[in-house]
C-alpha cells in the first residue's frame, strides 16, 4: 500500500516538473521575443536617424527637423521600456528555471527513496528465497 503511494507520489512530482519545464520554455520564448523586439526597435531607430541625416544633409526646415528630433526621442522611449521588459522577462525565466531545478531535485528525491524501497523489498524476498531453499535443501538431507 505504501509503495503504491509513493508511485503517486512520484507521477504527481514528474507532473509537476513537466509543467515546470514547460513553463521555463515560455518564460525562455518570452525573454527571446523580447530580445528580438529590442533589436527590431533598435535598427529601426539607427535606419531612421540615417534617413534624417540624410534629409538633414539635403537642407529640411527647423520644424521638421524638430518632428524627426521628437520622433527620435519617442523611439528611445520605446527601446528604453523594451529594454525594461527584456530585464524582467529575463528575470522570470530565471526564476522559473530555479524553480524547475528545485522541482527536479525533490522529483529524483522521490525516485530515489522508491528505488531504495525496491531494493529493499527484493533483498526480503531473496532471503525468503534462500530460507525456504535452504528448508527443502535440510528437509531433503534429512530423508537421505
Amino acid at each position: 500500500m505504501a509503495n503504491s503511494q509513493l508511485d503517486i507520489v512520484a507521477e504527481w512530482e514528474r507532473q509537476k516538473e513537466q509543467k515546470m519545464v514547460e513553463d521555463f520554455r515560455q518564460a525562455q520564448q518570452f525573454a527571446q521575443n523580447s530580445k528580438q523586439k529590442l533589436s527590431g526597435l533598435e535598427n529601426y531607430r539607427l535606419d531612421y536617424l540615417r534617413q534624417v541625416q540624410q534629409k538633414a544633409k539635403q537642407g529640411i526646415g527647423s520644424l521638421t527637423f524638430g518632428q524627426h528630433h521628437q520622433f527620435i526621442g519617442k523611439l528611445d522611449k520605446a527601446c528604453e521600456m523594451q529594454v525594461q521588459a527584456l530585464n524582467k522577462a529575463l528575470v522570470v525565466a530565471d526564476q522559473r528555471r530555479a524553480q524547475w531545478l528545485q522541482q527536479q531535485r525533490k522529483r529524483k528525491a522521490v525516485e530515489m527513496l522508491l528505488n531504495k524501497q525496491q531494493i529493499a523489498k527484493q533483498k526480503r524476498e531473496d532471503r525468503q528465497e534462500q530460507m525456504m531453499l535452504d528448508e527443502m535443501s535440510l528437509q531433503k538431507y534429512l530423508r537421505k
